[in-house]
């Protein structure tokens, strides 16, 4: 049985022609021109202020989880059905992941079932969006306001698609990508968190570069 791939990445001339160019720059590490650039066009694409160019989907949710200070005694509400991407900095952080099981027509979290689940220790909604089918975002809104929680959400599978005529991942406190190869837009590995929030993306730029002081480079805030 001939084998059927999940997605094909498409590289032309003009991608052979970049990596060359940054190559030659002498810059692959880091923040270089090339990066800067990839994160603002990214962000203004998706309606969003910030982007934070991060190393795979995983440390984006993982930035992210650790930005909102998320920690011991904590609860997280998810669906069971996503990448175990979404549960690491959860378990790590200490804290404690709520799983809510999916709509049975397109594999997304039951959104019916979140508030029932809501307790004095919710912190935040984590709500990837599954296979290209948008979670309802703006009730999920609704219920961080009425609660007051936090939002990520994890848009890796939604580059360029809308919920109700906004763009998926212009939602709540942050949202996520991942450039992996069966993404719609791949840099081979990557990945991507957008805010609309200036603090937010100052933190999850210094937990992007290890927490490094701007004033002692080798002293860490975190």
């Amino acid at each position: 049985m001939e084998f059927i791939p999940v997605n094909e990445p498409y590289l032309d001339e003009k991608d052979k022609t970049m990596v060359l160019s940054c190559l030659d720059s002498g810059w692959i590490s880091s923040e270089g021109a090339f990066v800067r650039e990839f994160e603002e066009k990214f962000a203004q694409s998706v309606n969003r202020k910030y982007g934070i160019a991060v190393s795979s989907g995983t440390a984006a949710l993982d930035i992210s989880v650790a930005a909102l200070n998320i920690g011991k005694g904590d609860e997280i509400i998810l669906p069971s059905f996503t990448i175990i991407s979404c549960v690491h900095q959860i378990i790590r952080a200490g804290a404690k992941p709520i799983f809510i099981d999916s709509d049975l027509d397109t594999w997304n979290i039951n959104i019916s079932e979140i508030e029932k689940n809501i307790t004095k220790k919710t912190k935040a909604l984590l709500i990837p969006h599954i296979y290209g089918l948008p979670v309802d975002m703006d009730y999920i809104e609704k219920i961080c306001r009425k609660y007051n929680l936090f939002l990520i959400e994890d848009a890796a599978e939604m580059i360029g698609q809308t919920c109700r005529s906004s763009r998926c991942c212009s939602f709540g406190d942050l949202s996520t990508f991942s450039f992996y190869a069966n993404n719609h837009i791949t840099t081979g590995e990557g990945g991507m968190v957008v805010t609309n929030s200036e603090h937010l993306y100052e933190r999850c730029k210094s937990l992007r570069n290890l927490c490094f002081e701007k004033e002692q480079r080798f002293k860490h805030s975190e």
